[in-house]
């Protein structure tokens, strides 16, 4: 038994020591120094998300496979200058996030949109004790279990399923003017590039919806005006639904934006889902099994022919919006969703990836997302079932800890009505 556990902590730290480096930005082929290309001579690039992830067979044991070779392979990239985007654009800030670098941009009409880095940056999440262990790794090796390119495809799944969507696009930005004082940490990597969740709102396209607000900004319109604001649930478990379908288990309050839509002197708010970088999240290798068990991370959960643990899906931001929503609308929605994605529909929305991204990930991926389409009433019977056991929240959703909110409306949302 002590030499299968001393085997097992020298596998382990064998596997996490395998590179000291905890970021990288994208590789690109064909061209050595990337310093003295004259990217204004290209339309596009041939270019690699990531090689920090590449692993070898004790490794790809310990830590899993998951899509190590999609983030390694190159793909043709379009290249993107900000003053050659449709409207003109000048970057306004750095966004927020804790691994994802992000420029928030906002064209000449005022319509807001963000370059949000591929490659991710999980050295603020890293704890010192694994720095002092050199096994650092255990973290910044979690960003390979997210596909570079899952987005692309959730948009196009999202149009056909009618639920809205930030229309991301994979680009390359080089070094130049317009992004001025940025260009060091920015230039010359890859983004992508999608519209914000607030701000004008005429992108959309849609009638009587002329601006988008966070969830803490609803919840403030809410409290100052609760008879005149309401929500579109039918929108909202439908979204909710596909996020099962999709496996992406990330979906706290700060990745939703809301359309607002003027009824009269009324508001409906309809969700804008955003970031999907944990759709398809594929979690693989006998250390990540071990730490996302559902004792100790429940809701961490890879993307399988079928749902795991679906208690572990409910977020507070579920309890909050979504509790007192009957199992009927759960259910309609949920047929919806089966009669919108065919199986002909979720096969062309891959269409989006390179053969080569396609080749490595799209036929397994299709399989499942069909499966779990298929099993879809079961599992949002399942999913309005665990809202009523959930409790009424006491505390404030991420991102709404400074709206000013008594305790009975810290509980849901429509709570502010009461």
């Amino acid at each position: 038994m002590v030499v299968v556990v001393l085997v097992f902590l020298g596998l382990t730290y064998w596997s996490l020591s395998s590179t000291d480096k905890t970021f990288d930005t994208c590789e690109i082929v064909g061209l050595s120094d990337v310093e003295k290309i004259d990217f204004e001579r290209y339309d596009s690039v041939l270019v690699a998300a990531s090689t920090l992830y590449e692993g070898n067979s004790i490794k790809n044991v310990m830590q899993g496979e998951q899509y190590r070779k999609a983030w390694s392979t190159p793909v043709k990239v379009p290249i993107l200058y900000l003053n050659n985007l449709d409207g003109n654009a000048k970057v306004l800030e750095e966004g927020g996030g804790q691994q994802t670098h992000s420029l928030k941009l906002q064209k000449d009409n005022g319509t807001l949109m963000t370059l949000r880095s591929v490659s991710k940056d999980p050295s603020p999440l890293v704890p010192k004790v694994a720095k002092t262990l050199g096994i650092e790794n255990i973290v910044v090796d979690g960003i390979s279990a997210q596909h570079p390119y899952a987005a692309l495809v959730v948009a196009q799944l999202s149009e056909k399923a009618k639920i809205l969507n930030t229309k991301p696009k994979v680009v390359f930005v080089p070094k130049h003017e317009r992004l001025s004082s940025y260009n060091d940490k920015y230039g010359n990597r890859l983004f992508l590039l999608e519209y914000e969740t607030k701000g004008n709102a005429k992108w959309l396209g849609l009638k009587n919806v002329d601006s988008l607000v966070d969830t803490d900004d609803l919840q403030e319109l809410k409290i100052n005006n609760s008879s005149k604001v309401g929500i579109n649930i039918n929108s909202l478990v439908r979204a909710r639904l596909f996020d099962l379908l999709i496996g992406d288990w990330d979906r706290h309050a700060k990745q939703w934006g809301w359309a607002i839509e003027n009824i009269g002197d009324s508001i409906n708010a309809i969700p804008l889902p955003c970031d999907r970088d944990n759709a398809f999240f594929n979690l693989e290798g006998v250390l990540p099994t071990i730490i996302s068990n559902n004792a100790l991370l429940p809701e961490v959960q890879s993307f399988e022919n079928e749902i795991d643990f679906l208690p572990g899906l409910i977020s507070p931001f579920d309890v909050y919006f979504m509790r007192d929503i009957p199992q009927s609308t759960f259910e309609q929605e949920a047929k919806e969703l089966q009669l919108l994605l065919t199986d002909e529909v979720i096969e062309a929305s891959f269409s989006v990836w390179s053969d080569e991204i396609y080749e490595l990930d799209g036929k397994e991926l299709i399989t499942k997302i069909k499966n779990r389409r298929d099993d879809l009433i079961s599992y949002a019977i399942l999913f309005q079932q665990e809202l009523l056991k959930s409790k009424e929240l006491t505390e404030a959703l991420k991102g709404s800890e400074d709206v000013k909110m008594t305790k009975a409306q810290m509980a849901c949302f429509n709570c502010a009505s009461n």
